[in-house]
């Protein structure tokens, strides 16, 4: 499901920037992360660093929240 999640996020991130007229460079500079950060993103490769997913999105006005997610019974 993380896979998922994090490709439409890309998506998100991708239909944004393109709309705003900005290069993944320029998304990249307002956002406090590099190119390559976005390029990933928007790519949807799954990441840990949701501080940086959130100052991306937060470029557009949104943010991601607390996501509980069930645990396995054996932990």
């Amino acid at each position: 499901m993380l896979e998922t999640s994090s490709k439409a996020v890309g998506q998100f991130v991708r239909q944004r920037r393109q709309a705003s007229n900005l290069t993944q460079e320029q998304l990249g500079e307002l956002a406090g992360v590099g190119t390559r950060f976005v390029s990933d993103l928007e790519r949807g490769k799954a990441t840990l660093r949701m501080d940086a997913v959130n100052r991306v999105l937060h470029v557009f006005g949104r943010m991601l929240g607390h996501v509980e997610a069930p645990r396995d019974e054996g932990e």
